[in-house]
């Protein structure tokens, strides 16, 4: 329940992420240190993590917002609370679009210009300083998933625990099933039944 225990146990995989500026290069590594080092159950690391790199982009959601404020006020577009909602909206949907491979926030924020009618070709304004920014928001991203994947974990314990009992107790089974004439047949541990 230590959060700092638990950021201490994906820190590897943090740092590869911010090495390759992948959260999907950094997958594999990110399952094995919360299932090694944070102790998260497998069944889950191996469903939540998946998902997470494909959709849990909230390191790039947050840069593509602040990257569009930033070209507003350059080019002194004054923004009201529709467009910053627009941008808010737009930011988080184009993230969830977005590949977990390098440079593909900077894509998907053209999106989110056009959606306030900022001008795309000032996307050319983050460019010399995106390989950085990159390198930040999928540590942020990997982040987001391993505590996603956490959080699950957490409040999924009890289920799980039920389900490896049932799991378990089933050493001796016997399974029935209906033919296509609606004879049953039984296979398996005839005892179980």
């Amino acid at each position: 329940a230590d959060p700092y225990y638990f950021l201490k146990g994906i820190f590897p995989a943090v740092v590869t992420a911010f090495a390759t500026s992948s959260s999907s290069a950094t997958l594999p590594l990110t399952i094995t240190c919360l299932e090694n080092n944070n102790n998260v159950d497998p069944r889950v690391t191996r469903f939540v993590l998946p998902v997470g790199a494909t959709i849990n982009m909230d390191g790039t959601a947050l840069y593509e917002a602040v990257a569009a404020i930033f070209i507003a006020q350059v080019n002194d577009y004054n923004l009201g609370f529709k467009d910053i909602l627009t941008i808010s909206i737009t930011a988080t949907l184009a993230s969830v679009g977005a590949a977990g491979v390098p440079q593909a926030g900077l894509i998907t924020l053209v999106i989110v210009l056009n959606a306030v009618g900022l001008p795309a070709e000032d996307v050319t304004l983050i460019i010399v300083i995106d390989w950085f920014l990159d390198r930040i928001r999928t540590a942020i991203n990997v982040e987001g998933d391993s505590i996603g994947a956490g959080i699950v974990a957490h409040f999924s314990k009890d289920d799980l625990s039920k389900l490896e009992h049932v799991v378990s107790s089933a050493d001796g089974y016997a399974m029935v099933t209906t033919n296509e004439e609606g004879e049953q047949n039984q296979t398996g541990n005839q005892t179980a039944l």
